[in-house]
């Protein structure tokens, strides 16, 4: 039998239930308003000073944010490669059970649904809360509370519908672009010779490496147009389209704002902040610009969760259409186009991570521990996963084709060990709990795999 030459995912998927499917009803604004309103959101307010400590001289912190767009563009790459050929809801999910099996595949889904992706959605949630709270405190527990109940109404926002997401989301990445094309216009206008440092100073120790883990965070976010393959519209132009233009601008405001925190604060003045924007508001706006600046990093934190929870719910169903375990996730709302059950169920777990990180007092630092190992090794099985689906899918017509292959990938994988590597070195007990998490998904599967044989037999 020959081998179809074109994927589709309508023929490669055996759903537990015949449900209705995603339409292609987002368009290349959509997209990339998903993509920035994803990647900017808390990262760019506090990793810059841990990048300027590491960076040595002013000119290596924009070489540094620079490199970081490069390498998210040598990932993009590669994902748009495996999203313009197997175009899936499912994301990582699909390319993840299409190379490696559903067993690999299930345990990717299960540690999307209860670590990196609810994980993500907290973290978001409690930076949003901490900046709220400034303005307006809800007691000892304010962070939370503003943390669950962002949680609780984008989740609601979302179960509405595909297209009051969307809106919400193309709204709230214009409103933070905006309000950061601002702040860069108020650091470059500040006259603050004093604090600017000359090219060949080198006011800081230089440590590239534990740099770029801190710009790579802040980039962080871009491979979430996987989730959305199967809706955009004309999708072998736009979702190549939509990365390279994603990252594109997102390296551009990353480069601006750093040269505005240099030339308001200097390479000291932002190697010892420990809130580089708000310092640099501070001085030049003075205590206006402090309150400026809380709300500015509420709508970039609210733009970033609601767009998490749009993306991390596709994989919730794709995991629901294959999993009679977890089939109550595989419905799809035609009408309202989008997956109600996964959306809840997502909405759950991350309140569930929300009261971990309020016994623990430290909810943003034990939401990045908790998530960063277990993303890198499933983001380094899916750059795998390309070299795998070349091969074993070598006829399968390939819309767009990741150039210079296999150097590119090759890249690739081993930018995902070293970060792999580094979030192990560097994280405590808070990824002991992610792995621990995902661990607990194996007998799941083992359970699950038993029933489906027993049901056989």
């Amino acid at each position: 039998m020959k081998r179809q030459q074109n994927y589709s995912n309508l023929q490669e998927r055996t759903p537990i239930a015949a449900v209705a499917a995603p339409k292609q009803s987002l368009a290349l604004l959509d997209a990339v308003a998903l993509i920035v309103g994803i990647v900017i959101g808390a990262g760019i307010f506090q990793t810059p000073a841990f990048v300027a400590a590491n960076a040595g001289s002013d000119i290596n912190v924009l070489l540094l944010w620079l490199l970081g767009g490069v390498v998210s563009l040598v990932g993009a790459l590669c994902y748009a490669e495996l999203a313009t050929t197997y175009p899936d809801v499912g994301g990582t999910y699909y390319y993840l059970k299409r190379a490696f099996g559903r067993s690999v595949a299930f345990l990717f889904a299960w540690a999307r649904m209860t670590v990196i992706q609810t994980g993500s959605i907290v973290l978001l949630a409690f930076v949003f809360g901490d900046y709220f709270s400034g303005l307006w405190l809800l007691g000892p527990y304010s962070s939370s509370i503003y943390a669950a109940i962002a949680i609780i109404l984008l989740t609601g926002l979302n179960i509405l519908g595909l297209y009051p997401g969307k809106w919400t989301q193309n709204w709230l990445t214009a409103a933070k672009i905006l309000g950061l094309l601002l702040v860069v216009m108020i650091g470059v206008a500040a006259n603050n010779p004093t604090t600017l440092p000359t090219p060949t100073t080198s006011t800081t120790p230089t440590n590239w490496g534990l740099a770029m883990v801190f710009v790579l965070l802040s980039f962080g976010g871009w491979n979430e147009a996987a989730y959305i393959s199967a809706e955009i519209k004309n999708r072998r132009r736009n979702m190549v389209r939509s990365l390279v233009w994603s990252i594109g601008i997102i390296t551009t405001i990353y480069l601006l704002i750093n040269l505005a925190y240099l030339r308001g604060l200097g390479l000291a003045g932002m190697a010892k902040s420990e809130a580089v924007a708000a310092s640099l508001m501070d001085r030049t706006v003075g205590t206006s610009g402090a309150l400026f600046l809380s709300i500015l990093v509420a709508i970039c934190t609210l733009g970033a969760i609601n767009a998490t929870i749009l993306t991390g719910a596709r994989s919730n169903y794709a995991l629901g259409q294959d999993f009679a375990m977890f089939s109550f996730m595989g419905g799809w709302q035609q009408q309202k186009e989008t997956p109600t059950q996964a959306l809840i169920m997502q909405g759950a777990i991350a309140l569930s991570l929300v009261f971990l990180g309020t016994i623990t007092r430290n909810g943003f630092e034990t939401m990045v521990e908790y998530t960063a190992p277990v993303f890198w090794f499933f983001f380094l099985l899916s750059a795998i996963s390309l070299f795998v689906l070349r091969q074993r899918d070598a006829q399968i017509n390939r819309p767009f084709q990741v150039p210079f292959y296999p150097w590119i990938p090759l890249l690739f994988c081993i930018i995902c060990g070293y970060l792999l590597y580094s979030s192990l070195a560097y994280t405590g007990i808070g990824a002991i709990a992610g792995v621990l998490v995902v661990g607990a998904g194996i007998p799941l599967l083992l359970w699950n795999n038993y029933r489906q044989r027993s049901l056989r037999e």
